[in-house]
């Protein structure tokens, strides 16, 4: 089975059409959702590290870092369940609206959606940057985490169904580069707002979540349908006069009625998240699962989420690590550039498997270092400048690794490979997936910091290993593949054949009964 992932498909099938204009401004707008997602992820960890936000909510921990009251271990200082509970709550009330978010988007349409999860992050935004309590932060968490829930399910979905199938990659991770671009720009507003002398910097931090989410809703209220989703609520001739205006063309009626048959064999789909676990779907179920799962646990979201407090933890002032996140953002970002032009080049598989290599290798450098400095005890002596110097560049490195591979892929990947039939099911899960995990990341990393030391890097490390063989195995090359056309990848691939025969395709080595009779009268 080694390598097996590695047969390339032979899918030729080709739709005309034209990259035109109207389906990248389209794209874009609707990529914007990613800001939102983004702009949390890279403003708690900047906001959890600035004293007066820490002295109002969270006291102890204010005690612990700023006062250094109860040892100095750099490892255990922000190590507190209420801390951590206000930047995981959102991935918990994400989890969950991602799942309603499935029913809306099969019913109302992708848009609607949008529109919702953009109204909730704004609705969001606006408790938490005039929060003055802890309740409050909780409640403004919840209404941003349902936002992201609904945007982050309909947002690579719509980008899929509206790119053509030779820029599918490169336009739907315009999603990712969105979200690199929100995590730079919480990055930059953390840096100055933590040096406003009244102390309430923190309040601009959350309240400007506001900015991103009010350019995700206008955006949203100018964008169009797809012509997928306008045939699966039965509007065939409105799908058509779309189709023929994003492509540029007037001979769209190979890929209208590819549509048309998916949407046919759609309606047949009464249960669609009981018919996504049948054996026929069996690939696709396992990689909306897993490479979310994975994705999370590389511990890219530490980096993002946990960036200033890292920095802190191992030995940064409050100014440099601040900036060193910065550093870091500008990195993500570049490096989603560079996926965006070699992925429809060079394919999935290949960023796959080098970022996870590249990753791989940076985690055991950052191991060691921090291992040789801080040791068990968490107490180093007076940081070299080489050492700092060594520590950014390699965070950096690895940053790079995941944003040119499993940041964008991430979400491409499972987005394209699914059949319309239980296209918004398996999105869903494929969120709810990656929305699990960062909650539980979130949740008990600042625990784990604590108890597992330098440790923490080897845990993530180990699962970097196991995706990249996991990749290399199983996964089959979809570039340059139309959407609808996806599902002949998987009869090729050497593991997956057996799962994806047709239900009216009899299984390999067998007669049915109407041949058996054929062959007795000859």
């Amino acid at each position: 089975m080694a390598g097996g992932g590695m047969i390339a498909p032979s899918v030729n099938k080709g739709y005309p059409g034209k990259f035109t204009g109207r389906v990248f401004i389209t794209c874009i707008v609707a990529a914007t959702g990613g800001l939102i997602f983004g702009y949390d992820i890279g403003i708690s960890g900047g906001v959890t590290s600035m004293p007066p936000f820490l002295e109002k909510f969270f006291p102890d921990v204010y005690k612990k870092e700023v006062l250094n009251i109860g040892g100095t271990n750099q490892y255990c200082k922000f190590d507190s369940q209420k801390l951590t509970m206000f930047t995981s709550s959102l991935y918990l009330a994400a989890l969950v609206a991602s799942l309603i978010a499935s029913t809306v988007t099969r019913k109302l349409g992708r848009r609607p959606s949008m529109l919702l999860g953009g109204a909730l992050f704004l609705a969001g935004a606006i408790v938490n940057g005039l929060a003055q309590n802890t309740t409050m932060l909780y409640v403004g968490r919840a209404l941003l985490g349902v936002g992201v829930g609904f945007a982050n399910q309909s947002v690579p979905v719509y980008l899929s169904e509206m790119a053509p199938y030779k820029y599918r990659g490169a336009l739907n991770m315009v999603f990712q580069l969105s979200i690199t671009i929100g995590i730079l720009a919480a990055y930059v507003i953390n840096y100055f707002t933590a040096k406003m002398k009244s102390g309430n910097g923190w309040r601009y931090s959350l309240g400007c979540a506001g900015v991103p989410a009010i350019i995700f809703v206008l955006g949203s209220l100018c964008l169009p349908d797809t012509p997928n989703s306008l045939i699966e609520r039965g509007k065939n001739d409105e799908a058509r006069k779309r189709l023929q205006n994003i492509r540029g063309v007037d001979n769209v009626d190979e890929e209208y009625n590819d549509l048309i048959n998916a949407s046919i064999e759609s309606q047949k789909i009464k249960h669609p998240w009981a018919k996504l676990f049948s054996r026929k779907y069996r690939p696709q179920l396992l990689f909306v699962s897993f490479i979310p799962f994975f994705q999370q646990l590389t511990g890219m979201n530490v980096f993002m989420f946990y960036a200033p407090i890292l920095f802190k933890t191992i030995g940064f002032g409050a100014n440099a690590s601040l900036f060193s996140s910065v550093i870091t953002g500008v990195v993500n970002t570049v490096s989603t550039l560079v996926s965006m032009v070699t992925v429809d080049r060079f394919g999935r598989r290949g960023l796959f498997i080098e970022g996870g290599l590249q990753m791989l290798i940076c985690q055991i450098i950052i191991t060691v270092c921090i291992g040789i400095k801080f040791g068990l005890n968490g107490n180093p002596s007076e940081l070299e400048h080489w050492y700092a110097t060594l520590v950014v560049v390699a965070i950096c490195v690895y940053v790079a690794g995941f944003a040119w591979s499993w940041g964008p892929l991430g979400w491409l990947v499972p987005s394209e490979i699914l059949p319309l039939e239980v296209r918004s099911a398996g999105q869903s899960i494929n969120v709810s997936v990656n929305m699990i995990f960062t909650f539980f990341i979130a949740e008990i990393y600042l625990q784990m910091m604590c108890a597992m030391k330098f440790g923490l890097f080897i845990f993530f490390a180990f699962f970097v290993f196991s995706m990249t063989i996991f990749i290399y195995k199983l996964l089959p090359e979809t570039k340059g593949i139309p959407i609808e056309e996806m599902a002949e990848i998987w009869k090729e691939h050497p593991v997956w054949r057996k799962y994806v025969v047709d239900e009216n395709e009899k299984p390999t080595g067998t007669l049915n009964i109407e041949e058996i009779n054929i062959t007795k009268e000859g």
